[in-house]
């Protein structure tokens, strides 16, 4: 046991010797079992190992997290896209969303309390897949759960503000845009004054962020400020709108001068807003050309088109040629310029050839290479009858007419009207079911004519309509009156080639042609019997330059088949039927019966 000697302190604390042992010798030494390590330390060593285990472990997962070029653990719209490349990802997008009725179905929007549903081709609204991708493969991997990126949406801002104007009306409070007009010579200021309505950039923003969640998209109207203030439509007034109409303006060329009046100036220069109330004065050239026309005839030249003539009975192609004229378009900023200057009020051009709208290559494509139909009526009383003079009259106006395919020829429209003025005559018209003196009488059989050529051209009838009588010089059924300007007489060119009309007249006879190149091998009529036959009357009127003398026609009502013709055989079928009433027998000279 340690006595009080052997105690000694070491740092104020004491320390206790063990007793001396003897060493013990070879014999007396024994293999003993090793102590285990403290708990501490095994604790250290477990430790170790497992961040030893763990890191590997990470690494391994940081591996697999990082194969393709999506992350792993990436999803959009609930699909998982981790691990694929780029392409594969955009495929298995597209499907995805093939699949998903989100994607294709209406789009709802309400624009305050006004509901209405969109179809997303129609507005250009669509999940941007490439740039979906590229979203999705940014970042690092989710190891332990799930990120979910959003889909990158695009949509056409101006086609959906269009489709939603158009949808649900008027909203909000229209902003009244600035303007400068003109009374005579006399600018107005016109000011501004703030809306709220639709804004394009607005509307497409909620609409990308609303719409795959299922709801009704909120699109917002916002407050409308115009870009043009009342102060600087004041500013417009006098600095560009009096000093354009001050004094005329002047352009100079190798042809001669041309002097824009204020006059034509106050009606081409533009001094109204665009869609955000933005005014940017501009010369109008479309407007200053009509203003100035008279004067500009005096410089150009006009540019003569290709066109078909007719020698020997057969079409050929007149080449055109090239004209000189200004190119107000290019100018429109110069004269501008001119316009609000105080005294440099001249401005210098160049004519430009002006190019033929119509080629000779144009015309040579479009097959006018044979006859495709002709039709022939005959009339009585000879070249000298007024009747027979508006025959030929409208057959000039027409002959040489080109349809382009897909067009319709109008024969009001391309003759205008056919009064005094145009060469017509008096002769017998039908007026409400009585026959009478009127100015273009006869014009009716050229219509019928030319009805028929169209018919048997195989040509697509849009508009016609027979006589209310019958008259053995035309085909029952198929004819056509006309009356300026409640009826007309159209047909539409159905082929893929042009069809030229000509026209020939002799004493007694009117013609009609059509050239093309044939899509039909013929065309051909069947008309049915007769039916629900009716005797004429007979009325006696008062004698006089309005009452015409007949003998009376018999009504009846008949079927006529077009038959279109292609390789030996009917290809189809088209049938017209019309009832004629029957037409008095009409006596002059006796009181009234009717």
């Amino acid at each position: 046991m340690a006595t009080a000697s052997d105690r000694q302190p070491v740092d104020g604390q004491p320390t206790v010797r063990l007793p001396q042992q003897a060493t013990p010798t070879h014999d007396d030494l024994e293999i003993a079992p090793v102590p285990p390590a403290p708990r501490r330390g095994r604790r250290l060593l477990v430790a170790g190992l497992t961040a030893v285990a763990v890191a590997a472990a990470a690494g391994g997962a940081a591996r697999w997290a990082l194969i393709g070029d999506v992350p792993r653990g990436v999803t959009v719209l609930g699909l998982d896209l981790g691990g694929l490349a780029r392409a594969e990802a955009a495929a298995a997008l597209r499907a995805h969303l093939a699949g998903d009725p989100r994607a294709t179905a209406a789009v709802r929007v309400q624009v305050e309390g006004k509901g209405a549903a969109l179809s997303p081709a129609d507005i250009g609204l669509v999940v941007d897949v490439d740039a979906t991708v590229d979203a999705a493969a940014q970042g690092r991997p989710a190891l332990f759960r799930d990120r979910a990126v959003a889909p990158v949406i695009a949509v056409d801002a101006d086609l959906l503000d269009a489709a939603l104007r158009k949808a649900v009306g008027t909203v909000g409070a229209a902003m009244r845009p600035p303007a400068v007009t003109f009374t005579g010579l006399t600018p107005k200021a016109v000011h501004p004054r703030p809306g709220r309505g639709l804004d394009p950039q607005r509307s497409a923003e909620a609409v990308k962020a609303g719409w795959l969640s299922g709801e009704p998209v909120a699109v917002p109207l916002v407050d409308l400020h115009p870009a043009t203030t009342a102060e600087q439509v004041d500013q417009l007034v006098e600095t560009v709108a009096r000093p354009a109409v001050a004094a005329p303006v002047t352009v100079t060329s190798e042809r001669g001068v041309l002097t824009i009046p204020p006059a034509a100036m106050a009606k081409s220069l533009v001094l109204t807003a665009d869609r955000t109330g933005l005014i940017e004065p501009r010369i109008d050239p479309k407007r200053l050309r009509a203003a100035v026309a008279p004067a500009l005839a005096k410089i150009e030249v006009p540019a003569e088109d290709a066109k078909f003539a007719f020698a020997g009975g057969k079409p050929r192609i007149v080449t055109g040629a090239p004209g000189q004229g200004l190119d107000l378009t290019a100018l429109a900023p110069q004269l501008l310029t001119a316009a609000t200057s105080a005294d440099a009020r001249t401005v210098k051009a160049t004519l430009t050839t002006a190019e033929p709208a119509t080629s000779v290559a144009d015309l040579e494509k479009l097959g006018v290479s044979e006859k495709v139909s002709t039709f022939t009526t005959k009339f009585t009383g000879g070249l000298s009858s007024s009747r027979s003079q508006n025959i030929v009259t409208a057959a000039k106006q027409v002959r040489g007419a080109l349809v382009l395919p897909g067009k319709t020829f109008s024969l009001n429209k391309h003759t205008g009207e056919r009064g005094y003025a145009q060469g017509y005559k008096d002769a017998p018209v039908i007026v409400g079911g009585h026959l009478q003196p009127g100015v273009g009488g006869g014009v009716s059989q050229f219509t019928t004519t030319l009805f028929n050529a169209s018919y048997y051209a195989g040509l697509q009838d849009v508009e016609h309509k027979p006589h209310s009588y019958y008259f053995d010089r035309y085909p029952a059924v198929i004819e056509s009156t006309i009356f300026w300007p409640d009826l007309d007489f159209k047909f539409k060119n159905d082929s893929p080639y042009g069809v030229l009309i000509d026209t020939a007249w002799t004493s007694d006879s009117i013609t009609v042609s059509m050239w093309s190149t044939k899509v039909w091998d013929k065309v051909t009529t069947e008309w049915s019997a007769r039916r629900n036959i009716t005797s004429p009357p007979t009325i006696t009127k008062p004698d006089g330059p309005d009452c015409i003398s007949t003998s009376g026609l018999i009504g009846f009502t008949q079927d006529a088949w077009r038959l279109f013709h292609k390789d030996g055989k009917v290809a189809k079928r088209e049938k017209f039927t019309w009832k004629y009433d029957p037409e008095p027998r009409f006596i002059c000279g006796g009181p009234a019966t009717d």
